[in-house]
């Protein structure tokens, strides 16, 4: 079960609304209140409570992933990643998501 995260969204400031998510979830997960292996509010879940598009928590939740603070558990959905100290972002992974697949679409038609 998902753990109920503080997260508030403020649509009166300059900031998008995606930062405001990554910068609060980031903030909690480097404080410590949110520990490695917790798992976080599926992405309907948070956007539902948040009153938000489901594509503004989704691109904090990428955001956090690219940044090494997140890890994907498959259909559990998303967890605080054990290694917060990598913060290395994947450049293989970037490379494999763009052409790669456009290239393996145009194959199978």
């Amino acid at each position: 079960m998902a753990t109920k995260i503080n997260v508030r969204v403020n649509r009166k400031r300059p900031e998008s609304m995606t930062r405001q998510i990554r910068e609060q979830l980031n903030t909690l997960i480097d404080a410590g209140a949110l520990a490695a292996g917790t798992l976080l509010p599926s992405e309907r879940e948070l956007a539902n409570t948040l009153k938000v598009a489901r594509n503004v928590v989704r691109g904090a939740y990428e955001q956090l992933m690219e940044a090494g603070k997140l890890t994907s558990e498959g259909r559990k959905g998303r967890s605080v990643s054990s290694g917060r100290s990598s913060g290395g972002r994947s450049t293989t992974k970037k490379r494999s998501g763009g052409k790669a697949s456009k290239s393996s679409k145009a194959r199978k038609k």
